[in-house]
């Protein structure tokens, strides 16, 4: 099955204020960030119900390399990434996104 691919506005700025605070450590680094955000979204995308459900119906992946997790949920026919955090934030921060 096909699913549309969703990245909540949230997300993305998880995505982009990690990047920015790799980038400022060494340069490149947030460039191999970005890498492997990219793969791990491919893997979900290959195959979303393989990842554990963490939360309710949000499921996780962890990223290689760089400790973050990517939670996302399963709606009909969409996969909705809700976060981008880092392994040692609250969990409220993605706990309280809302879906729609």
């Amino acid at each position: 099955m096909k699913f549309k691919f969703i990245i909540r506005p949230e997300a993305e700025q998880d995505i982009k204020g990690a990047f920015g605070w790799y980038e400022d450590r060494v340069s490149g680094l947030g460039l191999e960030f970005m890498r492997c955000i990219d793969v791990a979204m491919a893997q979900i995308n290959r195959s979303p119900e393989t990842h554990p459900i963490i939360y309710k119906n949000i499921r996780r992946i962890l990223t290689r390399r760089f400790p973050f997790g990517i939670f996302y949920i399963l709606l009909q026919e969409k996969i909705v990434v809700l976060a981008v955090l880092h392994a040692r934030r609250d969990p409220n921060l993605w706990q309280k996104r809302k879906v729609a």
